[in-house]
């Protein structure tokens, strides 16, 4: 067990009172893709968590270790996961990804707080590398809305005449992801995260705004790049994971402005229209390094 330098600080928030949050701050999103998509995006939604919830418990039974579905991490698990898949994933296949995002990218490192990348993330990028296609097959249940296409696809593929309007984009009435739509619904939970001290500015800002700035001098729209895709869903809730994300705030902007040059990237110049996935997932990997060299110095510590 390793344990850092004093003081230690106990707080009365808990891991089911932070989820519990998440789950409030989350919600906005899911009463419009309800709207948007139809009742079918509850029912993804619902297989995702009942997936998530169950593997958790079958894992920590079988295993012997204490059941932690009470705290309701992997019910914002599966929620996320759900978010960041299309109308028309075939529920199988979604169960499948609820699995990978416990047993493998969770509970195989340890649990809560000890896996490396966020569980959600990862699933994902499994799915759309084992399903691209059912992945990428855009569908909505919205009338006169963009089928087929996303606004990325769109702006991907040069098509910027079929770009809905800068308020259907920002309200959720675009093809995409089931939770991703809608900007406003997720500014909404940001602005409620960030009132209950949930996560801090440093990740999302630093975040949405050097893709916004790069996008800008690379002669494209920062706008569209903004409200499309999954920049906000990931920028608000999955790049501020705990236990994913450097722990210190210098830490934490350096992070937000790496997912950004690394998302911008794969947006410009990859053949993959979204990077937000890959781009979360690759600075997982070096946030406890930034985390350890933006650490402060202790008090009345020798420098090196």
């Amino acid at each position: 067990m390793i344990v850092t330098c004093s003081p230690h600080i106990r707080h009365q928030d808990t891991t089911k009172s932070i989820m519990r949050d998440v789950l409030i701050a989350l919600a906005p999103a899911l009463l419009v893709s309800v709207f948007v998509f139809g009742v079918h995006a509850l029912v993804l939604v619902a297989v995702c968590v009942a997936f998530a919830v169950g593997a958790e418990y079958v894992f920590e039974k079988a295993c012997g270790k204490p059941i932690t579905i009470g705290d309701y991490s992997a019910v914002v698990t599966g929620l996320l996961l759900a978010y960041n898949l299309p109308l028309g994933l075939p529920l199988w296949m979604a169960a499948f990804g609820s699995i990978v995002a416990i047993i493998f990218a969770k509970q195989l490192f340890g649990g809560i707080g000890q896996n490396f990348a966020n569980p959600a993330i990862t699933a994902r990028i499994v799915l759309l590398i084992s399903f691209t296609g059912p992945m990428t097959d855009w569908v909505t249940g919205y009338p006169d809305t963009v089928a087929g296409a996303t606004p990325l696809t769109l702006m991907a593929t040069g098509q910027t005449d079929k770009m809905p309007s800068i308020a259907q984009m920002a309200l959720g009435q675009i093809g995409g992801c089931i939770g991703e739509v809608s900007a406003v619904a997720l500014l909404i939970g940001f602005a409620y995260l960030l009132y209950r001290k949930v996560i801090t500015w440093h990740i999302t800002i630093s975040f949405i705004a050097t893709v916004a700035v790069l996008t800008a001098l690379l002669g494209q729209n920062p706008v569209y790049h903004m409200l499309t895709g999954g920049l906000m869903l990931g920028a608000i809730f999955m790049a501020t994971d705990y236990s994913t994300s450097p722990q210190t705030p210098k830490g934490r902007v350096i992070f937000g402005i790496g997912c950004g040059i690394l998302t911008v990237l794969i947006r410009v110049y990859g053949n993959y229209p979204e990077g937000v996935s890959f781009a979360i997932l690759l600075m997982n990997i070096i946030a406890p390094h930034i985390s350890n060299y933006t650490r402060n110095k202790a008090l009345g510590g020798a420098a090196k």
